[in-house]
Formats: structure tokens, C-alpha cells, sequence
């Protein structure tokens, strides 16, 4: 399963964030990591579940990817 990452925007309620876990979760995705520095998680999710997430006007998703340096 692709790996996502899901942050909050800026001023959206906190309630949003726990909101998209639990919908994650009932989409069949496994949250891998929460972070504590920014408002936001980790999940392995299913192929083409992901717009579940997207639909939300609070919540940035983007597909965990290899970062490289030039």
C-alpha cells in the first residue's frame, strides 16, 4: 500500500485532524507515525482510497516520496 502524509492547514480546528484518522482508518488505512512537531500523521493506505482524505478543505495529503539533494 502507498504511504501518504497528512497535515493540517493552517487555522483549520484540530477536530479536522482527528476526523481524517478516523476516516483513514475506517478506509482501511494504517497509521504509521503521528507527529508531535506539526499536526499531521502517517498512513499506509489502500490504491485509489485516497480521495476519502482529499475531499476535505482542512487536510493536505501528498504521497510519501524519496527526497533527494543536489
Amino acid at each position: 500500500m502507498p504511504l501518504y502524509n497528512v497535515t493540517l492547514k493552517k487555522d483549520a480546528p484540530l477536530e479536522e485532524l482527528e476526523k481524517a484518522k478516523s476516516t483513514a482508518q475506517e478506509k482501511g488505512g494504517v497509521i504509521k507515525h503521528e507527529y508531535s512537531l506539526i499536526k499531521g500523521f502517517t498512513v499506509e493506505y489502500p490504491e485509489g482510497h485516497v480521495e476519502s482524505l482529499e475531499s476535505t478543505d482542512h487536510i493536505h495529503v501528498e504521497q510519501d516520496g524519496e527526497v533527494k539533494t543536489q
